[in-house]
């Protein structure tokens, strides 16, 4: 399975007292695969340094580097499918060039997805990607 998983949803995913912990340890377990560009990429450190700290940006980064399950994305078109906050974009790009099963998201300027046809992009909420994974898990 080929997941893009949003900035914020990674986030909450790093702390091991967090309900979403279960993204980040799937992950390191290979249950799927994270796509990511080098913009997703440079989006993660930023955002990690400035909401946890620079240590836990630097660690969380390595551990992604190694990860055999990581797929480096090269974008090739930029669909601009979400207007109300382009930056969104890239996640929307490198799950069409990667071909990815879905986004995993709770902002909701990911909604307007679901109103396009072409390119169809699937995103998931957090909650449901753990039921998911979960569910994956006691299979």
């Amino acid at each position: 399975m080929k997941v893009v998983v949003d900035t914020n949803v990674m986030l909450a995913a790093l702390p091991k007292s967090s309900t979403s912990h279960i993204i980040f340890l799937e992950l390191l377990r290979g249950s799927y695969s994270l796509c990511i560009t080098n913009d997703i990429l440079s989006e993660y450190e930023e955002i990690f340094r400035i909401k946890a700290n620079q240590g836990v940006a630097t660690l969380a980064l390595d551990v992604l580097d190694i990860l055999p399950n990581l797929l480096r994305i090269n974008k090739y078109f930029f669909w601009n499918l979400i207007t109300v906050d382009p930056d969104d974009n890239k996640f929307v790009d490198c799950a069409v060039s990667a071909n990815a099963d879905f986004i995993v998201t709770d902002d909701k300027h990911f909604n307007v997805l679901k109103k396009v046809h072409f390119p169809v992009v699937r995103i998931i909420s957090s909650d449901d990607f753990i039921e998911m994974l979960l569910n994956q898990v006691a299979s």
